[in-house]
């Protein structure tokens, strides 16, 4: 009881808001784009599902050319609170030309499929496999990874990557346990702080912490919005923009199953991995794919310091950083077009090459590891 006196102080503090704006800020960064149709976010929709071995539904939807004509076919896994309703920004001329099928789906729990109780890493991943069997996409395609969806991707390469033609993970989230991260790095992260304290809340007091975020004089949505401590401007012009989001009000937030949901999804993206990324082999030894990694510098929700730490330990990762980006770099102009001219042609867009200057030298950190 004292210990959990501790934290609920902690909570109560100036610190308390900023972990409620942090999870937002992962779920928003996931969201639709901007338009004034407010039929897209309605989940009551019944959409296309299979059913899975476990006996499990899964919902999804297909977009761009038909798949039997596709040259290219890719999985977009969404983040946190978002589903497969999420507007993928691909241009309409470009899908048409490359010939490219897009399959979304909801994740566990979220949308129209249903929750699963024991998700994890490897279910994650054995969800988009199965998912691409039964609607018979092929031994290979490619997997997009938006946000906390980042950590399904990762789990791909570590469970599928002889499925796999291509990766690309945009703004993904950082796992702070992951052993390789040097603690010269993060310790003085204040995210790190936020995560630690939500994760324990999730583990030892999920009823406290379904209380805690349910309250009315927590601040608004429109309030939290527009923090500069948490969105740069070109994010804060992109959120006035973007419609509402239900999943987070706080009447969807007393519905148990929205907050289970987002309860154990955030588990799992922050809890303890059975694997190191840092220390996954490359899948594509011969250069016949890629591997590659999305990241606005002015994100402040992943520092792109540690995004940049990721990819130095992974050489095989193919590294582009927004230079006046956001956490929200998927609503970026022209931005969604150069992640898939970069993941399916090779065509690197010299506007998100990161300067030399600005690359991470891995000899700082060695010291730490």
């Amino acid at each position: 009881m004292k210990r959990m006196r501790h934290y609920l102080k902690l909570l109560t503090q100036n610190q308390q808001g900023q972990t409620r704006k942090l999870c937002r800020c992962f779920y928003q960064g996931t969201q639709l784009s901007p338009n004034n149709d407010d039929s897209v976010d309605d989940l009551s929709m019944v959409s296309s599902r299979i059913r899975l071995r476990d006996g499990r539904h899964l919902a999804y939807v297909e977009r761009g050319v038909p798949i039997d004509k596709a040259t290219f076919k890719i999985i977009i896994v969404h983040g946190f609170g978002s589903s497969k309703e999420m507007n993928f920004l691909a241009p309409q001329e470009l899908i048409d030309e490359l010939g490219i099928y897009l399959l979304q789906y909801d994740r566990a729990g979220y949308g129209e499929s249903d929750p699963n109780p024991k998700r994890s890493l490897k279910s994650e991943a054995l969800d988009i496999q199965e998912l691409a069997d039964q609607l018979q996409i092929g031994a290979h395609f490619y997997v997009i990874g938006v946000s906390m969806g980042s950590y399904a991707t990762w789990s791909c390469l570590k469970y599928l990557p002889h499925r796999l033609a291509g990766l690309a993970l945009i703004a993904p989230v950082i796992n702070y346990r992951w052993p390789s991260l040097p603690g010269s790095l993060i310790k003085d992260d204040f995210r790190r702080r936020f995560i630690k304290w939500a994760l324990w809340l999730a583990n030892h007091c999920p009823k406290l912490l379904h209380w805690w975020v349910t309250q009315k004089w927590l601040p608004s949505n429109a309030v939290i919005e527009k923090n500069p401590t948490l969105f740069n401007k070109n994010d804060i012009d992109i959120l006035k923009t973007i419609p509402g989001f239900p999943m987070f009000s706080k009447d969807r937030l007393r519905e148990q199953v929205v907050f289970d949901t987002l309860l154990h999804d955030w588990k799992v993206a922050f809890g303890k991995w059975e694997f190191d990324p840092m220390k996954l082999n490359n899948p594509f030894p011969n250069k016949q794919s890629s591997f590659h990694i999305w990241q606005g510098y002015e994100d402040k929700v992943v520092p792109s310091e540690i995004q940049r730490f990721v990819s130095g330990k992974l050489p095989w990762i193919q590294y582009h950083e927004v230079p006046d980006g956001g956490h929200l770099i998927v609503y970026y102009k022209g931005l969604c077009e150069a992640i898939l001219k970069a993941l399916l042609l090779g065509q690197e867009n010299h506007a998100y090459k990161p300067k030399s200057s600005l690359l991470f030298k891995d000899e700082c950190y060695q010291e730490t590891i």
